[in-house]
């Protein structure tokens, strides 16, 4: 397979698309055909035991940690969490540890190996460029996901849904050798933060390999303003370009910034003047950029390019046949989008990160009242949790998307941080390939779907990752 699209290679750069959609044969495809791929790591230690505890019924994911540096780490990944027959009803047989701000040796371990495989299976076969995807909201796996990624020869990590700007010299600890921190914040009178650390040679018992890569920061940005504070105020050197993603871009959203009022008339904060970008100013730090949301047209393609930018494609490609979407799901939603029926709203209070979330409305999932409602709230995944400080002094967990009154009662937050929040975690499982009884999905989506329409003859149609590029060579 090579290029079969008419402008430099990486106009294109694939989205983050969220956990389980970036699949390595996503991110590879893409990489194959002329953009830029990108695996998710967000959720990659679950993502990993979950697939190895369904018995990896394609052996790629044992392959690529056979390829692993430390094998001694692999193994005991595998030897805890693959289960040869399978788990084919997504009944989670053993346990996989939550993340707190001292997380155990095997957790370390898993979302160490489940980055490293999912750029290593991303990457095998060719030399062209792949990333990885993170949100700074899910602060806490962020050193090992990066060892991981950086010892599976990463080339770019993007970083959205907060301000990345611990990034660049973690990873350069990391490629270093050296140890390596991030500080996660904590809600709190007297604490503020706590300093997570990891030092990969008390880890593995030695140093890491000598000729490892520094890869290249792209921070995910929606203003000028972030952009220029991440320029000026890190050392020269360290971004090598931004990905813009505009309101209408699939997933997590800034917040909107423009006063205006809702449909009661009260005051809120609506997307508008203040939210645009200025590609000019952009344009002008000398730095590649991308522009995700609603550009993935002919014409967009056109219009990014006559500011130097490239652009950023999600939606199509998570409704494409090699995403990780659960078939039946995708199947689903395209023939809703081809007989114009499909809905994208922005849900500004699903997500328990707090940021707005664009979510496709369909029947059989979150979106829907009858569906939400009923719903026996729960925390068992974790990766969403924020930390704050206790009475006594010492620091605890919580989720908006939890059971209310462990939330409020026994954990001090307030009630109204509760109201509408659903199991991000869960659902975002539930809306892929794998398992995951009893937790119905939630699909996210960029407005713009007309791209799919335009792929598919008729509703019962399918479209591939090469499709789109053709769409796109018009």
């Amino acid at each position: 397979m090579d290029t079969i699209f008419k402008f430099p290679r990486g106009t294109i750069r694939q989205g983050g698309m969220g956990f389980g959609i970036s699949t390595p044969l996503v991110a590879k495809t893409v990489a194959l055909l002329g953009g830029y791929g990108t695996v998710t790591g967000v959720i990659g230690d679950r993502f990993l035991a979950m697939v190895l505890q369904q018995g990896d019924p394609t052996g790629e994911y044992r392959r690529a940690l056979s390829h692993f540096p430390f094998p001694s780490i692999a193994k005991m990944v595998i030897d805890a969490f693959y289960i040869p027959v399978g788990n084919p009803e997504g009944v989670q047989i053993r346990g996989i540890p939550m993340f707190t701000l001292d997380p155990s040796r095997l957790l370390i371990a898993l979302t160490i190996c489940a980055n490293f495989a999912l750029v290593w299976l991303a990457k095998e076969g060719h030399k062209y460029p792949i990333g990885i995807n993170y949100l700074a909201k899910v602060a806490p796996p962020l050193l090992a996901g990066v060892t991981g990624a950086v010892l599976a020869e990463v080339d770019f990590v993007t970083v959205g849904a907060g301000i990345p700007d611990q990034i660049p010299g973690m990873m350069r600890d990391i490629v270093s050798g050296r140890e390596a921190s991030y500080r996660i914040p904590i809600i709190g009178e007297n604490i503020k933060s706590h300093t997570m650390t990891f030092d990969p040679k008390r880890f593995f018992g030695e140093k890491l390999p000598s000729d490892l890569k520094l890869p290249d920061f792209l921070p995910i940005v929606s203003s000028n303003l972030l952009a220029t504070i991440l320029m000026n105020d890190l050392p020269k050197g360290s971004v090598q370009g931004f990905v813009i993603e505009g309101e209408p871009a699939g997933g997590h959203n800034a917040p909107p910034r423009t006063p205006g009022v809702d449909s009661s008339g009260a005051k809120c904060r609506v997307y508008g003047k203040k939210d645009e970008v200025d590609f000019k100013r952009i344009a002008d730090l000398g730095l590649p950029f991308w522009i995700g949301g609603a550009y993935a047209s002919v014409e967009g393609i056109k219009k990014a390019l006559s500011v130097g930018a490239g652009i950023q494609v999600g939606t199509a490609f998570a409704f494409a046949e090699e995403s990780g979407m659960n078939p039946d799901t995708r199947r689903k939603a395209r023939a809703k989008i081809y007989r114009g029926e499909a809905h994208v709203r922005t849900h500004y209070e699903f997500s328990p990160t707090g940021f707005p979330l664009k979510i496709f409305e369909m029947e059989g999932t979150l979106s829907e009242q009858s569906v939400y409602g009923p719903l026996v709230r729960t925390c068992d995944q974790g990766a969403l949790v924020y930390f704050y400080e206790r009475p006594d002094g010492s620091i605890g967990s919580r989720c908006p998307a939890e059971p209310v009154e462990d939330f409020v009662e026994r954990k001090g937050g307030k009630i109204e941080d509760t109201e509408g929040r659903g199991c991000l975690c869960n659902a975002l499982i539930s809306n892929t390939f794998l398992t995951n009884k009893g937790k119905p999905p939630v699909i996210t989506s960029g407005v713009d779907v007309g791209i799919i329409r335009s792929l598919m003859k008729n509703e019962n149609d399918s479209y591939s990752i090469a499709d789109v590029f053709r769409f796109l060579h018009c």
